[in-house]
């Protein structure tokens, strides 16, 4: 299970335990799945997708940035 957290510089827009999350990196979108290697990318405009107990949801992002480490995802955006 991977604990991600969303910010934008509003409000913390997602907080929880998900399966995956999809994020429009710079150089194309990928997908981080549970034990991801660690990784900081920057985000481009686009759609980040997270799988979690409630299905999928979806948020759109105007840019900004994704770290990994230890199973922790944050991705902070502008939205």
């Amino acid at each position: 299970m991977l604990k991600l957290k969303i910010v934008s510089p509003e409000k913390v827009v997602y907080d929880g335990d998900i399966e995956s999350v999809i994020v429009p990196g710079t150089l194309g979108q990928f997908e981080i799945l549970d034990n991801h290697a660690p990784i900081i990318s920057s985000l481009t405009d686009g759609m980040v997708v997270y799988t979690g107990k409630d299905g999928k949801q979806s948020i759109e992002v105007h840019g900004g940035f994704v770290e990994v480490k230890k199973n922790e995802v944050c991705v902070c955006v502008e939205v």
